[in-house]
């Protein structure tokens, strides 16, 4: 019933859901921690998060949580489409810096897995998205930090957009990787 493939870091997945559809539209079952933890996806998911961004460009990342209140996410959007980015933030890892993208978006009905130990961002790529997603701990201000979206030593290679990009203020002000307190 799922479709999982492995991004190109250790842990980032896509994982596309079945999708049950007729004339009336479609089902499809996003979250049964049973079936994803026979695929070997056992999480214990505590918070959901809704996130709706008006117009496309709206960059939100790069973002994660400190242990011992680091955070699993399970991503989808469930209108419109991002591009969404995880970041490799584990100094003693062989990928400690990489990234790798992938496109979210209702109309394919893909989700991502981000898990502890990487930094998460997307943007919008279309006017009125909203985001759907998972988290395995509640937010803790104490341990919520952020790394800059275009740190050079990163690269990421994020899509030219006509408008720029819309940012908040934690966003413009987050540190280099190089700078920023991440996991050991």
């Amino acid at each position: 019933m799922l479709e999982i493939r492995q991004l190109g870091l250790d842990g980032v997945l896509e994982i596309v859901p079945k999708r049950h559809g007729d004339a009336r539209g479609f089902f499809s079952e996003t979250w049964n921690a049973g079936r994803f933890a026979e695929a070997g996806i056992d999480l214990v998911f505590v918070q959901d998060n809704h996130s709706y961004s008006a117009a496309a460009g709206v960059l939100r990342g790069l973002h994660y949580q400190l242990p011992p209140r680091a955070q699993d996410k399970l991503l989808r959007v469930v209108r419109g489409s991002v591009l969404d980015v995880a970041v490799d933030i584990r100094r003693t890892s062989p990928t400690f810096g990489k990234w790798v993208a992938l496109e979210v978006s209702a109309q394919m009905g893909n989700q991502i897995l981000v898990p502890k130990g990487f930094a998460h961002g997307f943007v919008t790529l279309v006017p009125d998205t909203e985001v759907l997603y998972k988290v395995t701990d509640t937010y803790s201000p104490e341990h919520d930090r952020s790394i800059r979206f275009d740190d050079p030593d990163i690269g990421i290679e994020w899509p030219g957009l006509a408008g720029g990009f819309q940012l908040s203020d934690k966003d413009r002000k987050a540190p280099l990787l190089g700078l920023a307190e991440v996991f050991a």
